[in-house]
C-alpha cells in the first residue's frame, strides 16, 4: 500500500483462515474515498474481487457479508464508500432528488472511483491481476454493470437484486443516456454474469432482472431466492463460492 494512503490494519480470524483487513483513504479525483481491504493468509497471489454497496448503505455491510464470504474461500475484497455513503454521508439528507445535476455529477464521481478500486486491486501485492471480479449490490448492481462494460480488469461480474430500468420510469429515455444498464450488460464482451433476486423483491422487481437478464450475453445465469430486496446468507455465499469458482 503506498505510503500515502493511511490505513489501520487487524486480522480476522476465520474457520481455517486469517484475513488481513485494512481501512484506508484511496485518493481519486480530490476525494478520499473510505475502504476497507480484505487479504486471507496466502503463499501465493489470490483473487479479489471489487464490492460496490446499494442505496443509503455503506462498505461496511458488504465488506462484513459477502466480503467474510468470499475470504472463507480464499479471495481478497475491497468495499468503498459511495459518494454521500457511509463516512462520505455528509449533505445525504439535504440532497434533492430533484435536482439532476447533482445526481448526474455523483453518479459519474462513483464510476470513477469504482474503475479507480479496480486498478488498485490489480496493482495491490497478494492479489493477481489477472483474476480480478466485480459484485454489486442494488444500486452498486447499476454501478458495477457500467463499470464491467467498459472495463476489461473485472473478469467475471456478479450482481444481486440489480435489473434494468422500472419500465414506467418517468422521462426513461433521458435517464437512458446517464444510466442504461440494458446498453452495458450487452458489452460484457463473453465475461461470465451472475444476477441473483428475490422472488418478492419490490425495489427491483423480478421482471426488471428478467429483463437485463434478457439482455447479457452467455456466458450468464440467473437465480432467485425466496425473499425480499436483501439476500439471505444462503445466497450470498452462493454468490461467494460462484466468483471463487471463476475467479
Amino acid at each position: 500500500m503506498p505510503a500515502r494512503w493511511p490505513f489501520a490494519r487487524s486480522l480476522v480470524h476465520m474457520p481455517n483462515v486469517k484475513v488481513k483487513r485494512q481501512s484506508f483513504t484511496m485518493p481519486v479525483a480530490g476525494e478520499s474515498v473510505p475502504a476497507i481491504f480484505q487479504l486471507p493468509s496466502s503463499d501465493e497471489s489470490l483473487p479479489a474481487v471489487l464490492l460496490l454497496h446499494g442505496f443509503s448503505s455503506r462498505k461496511d455491510r458488504m465488506a462484513d457479508s459477502i466480503g467474510r464470504a468470499l475470504a472463507a474461500r480464499r479471495v481478497a475484497s475491497l468495499a468503498i464508500d459511495l459518494p454521500l455513503h457511509g463516512a462520505r454521508d455528509a449533505g445525504f439528507e439535504g440532497m434533492s432528488f430533484q435536482n439532476p445535476v447533482a445526481l448526474i455529477q455523483n453518479w459519474r464521481l462513483a464510476i470513477r472511483e469504482a474503475h479507480a478500486g479496480l486498478a488498485l486491486l490489480a496493482a495491490r501485492d497478494g492479489v493477481d491481476a489477472g483474476r480480478i471480479g466485480i459484485a454489486g449490490y442494488s444500486l452498486g448492481a447499476y454501478l458495477a454493470t457500467a463499470v464491467a462494460a467498459d472495463n476489461a480488469v473485472a473478469r467475471a461480474i456478479a450482481l444481486a437484486a440489480g435489473g434494468d430500468l422500472p419500465a414506467q420510469m418517468p422521462f426513461a429515455s433521458v435517464v437512458r443516456t446517464i444510466v442504461d444498464p440494458y446498453r452495458d450488460v450487452r458489452h460484457l464482451a463473453g465475461r461470465p454474469l451472475l444476477m441473483i433476486n428475490g422472488r418478492f423483491d419490490r425495489t427491483i422487481r423480478p421482471e426488471q432482472a428478467r429483463s437485463l437478464f434478457e439482455a447479457a450475453t452467455e456466458p450468464k445465469e440467473l437465480r432467485w431466492y425466496d425473499g425480499g430486496h436483501w439476500p439471505p446468507q444462503s445466497a450470498i455465499d452462493s454468490v461467494a463460492d460462484w466468483l471463487a469458482a471463476r475467479l
